[in-house]
């Protein structure tokens, strides 16, 4: 063989292993019951659910957390972008800011009745609030 295509096979072969590892970690986002159809079918994919926390006041409902107790367990309820509110549990300590957060975007799978999340991404309200950056622009 040249030596030009001993080079294009070793490219090749670069390529198709950088897409086998990145393609490992890609997972769709769905809703709950997406999640839980994909669960039925004994798919043990992970997925991406976004929601949001449900409220009472500035208070968030069915929120779980007991550090002293076992800090590695924190349990919450998330309403998904359909409504429907689903129990998760995430088996590490319970990220900060996750009070300030408007909306939350979980990585896991369904198990049994409950979402077992492997990750939590928050998106916290932005510290630029509408009336300061008003506030902060000069008149002319």
């Amino acid at each position: 063989m040249k030596k030009s295509h001993i080079l294009i096979l070793a490219v090749i072969a670069a390529a198709i292993g950088i897409l086998m590892t990145t393609s490992a970690d890609v997972s769709q986002y769905v809703s709950f019951k997406e999640a839980r159809e994909l669960a039925a079918e004994g798919k043990n994919t992970k997925v991406h659910v976004v929601g949001r926390l449900p409220r009472s006041g500035q208070q968030i409902m069915g929120l779980e957390y007991n550090p002293t107790l076992d800090p590695n367990y924190f349990a919450f309820t998330l309403v998904d972008t359909n409504r429907i509110a689903q129990r998760v549990v995430y088996f590490n300590p319970k990220p900060q800011d996750f009070d300030k957060s408007e909306q939350v975007v979980i990585t896991g799978a369904m198990r049994n009745d409950v979402f077992v999340a492997d990750k939590i991404l928050l998106k916290c309200p932005s510290k630029y609030v509408e009336k300061d950056i008003k506030g902060a622009t000069a008149s002319m």
